[in-house]
């Protein structure tokens, strides 16, 4: 069975970067917040799960890769 998470940043400022993310683009209900120093996340709602630790780490690899904050992405496994 594929899991796939998508995101979009909705906010972002000299701290941190707010994404929304959910399993279907049409409905990314939760946020989560990433600090743009330590490049650590944490969910708004408080819940660490598997589609939490996807969206956060599909974020962190495209920074890696292109050196800035990605606007959107999708990660399938």
């Amino acid at each position: 069975m594929a899991a796939l998470v998508h995101f979009k940043k909705l906010s972002e400022d000299g701290n941190a970067i707010v994404y929304s993310f959910g399993d279907d683009p049409s409905d990314m209900a939760r946020n989560l917040t990433m600090d743009r120093d330590t490049r650590t996340s944490q969910p708004d709602d408080g819940n660490v799960d598997h589609t939490f630790l996807k969206a956060s780490r599909k974020i962190n690899a495209m920074y890696d890769t292109a050196n800035k904050w990605p606007t959107r992405g999708m990660s399938a496994s």
